[in-house]
């Protein structure tokens, strides 16, 4: 069984991230965020997600040069 939403679990742990500081972001909770995983997202959703990990990956090098 292959997991779904590959490319947004790999660019969460790159990031050094959790998923649930990215549903956080998202504006969902954790349980939430995991059950929508399961499926794959259409592209637009990935994107956003991708775009949302990105940033919280900014921010944290951001805190952690200070």
């Amino acid at each position: 069984m292959t997991k779904q939403n590959l490319e947004i679990r790999k660019a969460t742990k790159e990031a050094g991230l959790k998923l649930w500081q990215v549903a956080e972001a998202y504006g969902m909770t954790e349980s939430s965020f995991s059950r929508m995983l399961r499926k794959e997202l259409p592209l637009e959703v990935q994107e956003v997600i991708l775009e949302i990990i990105f940033n919280l990956k900014k921010r944290f090098e951001k805190k952690g040069a200070k």
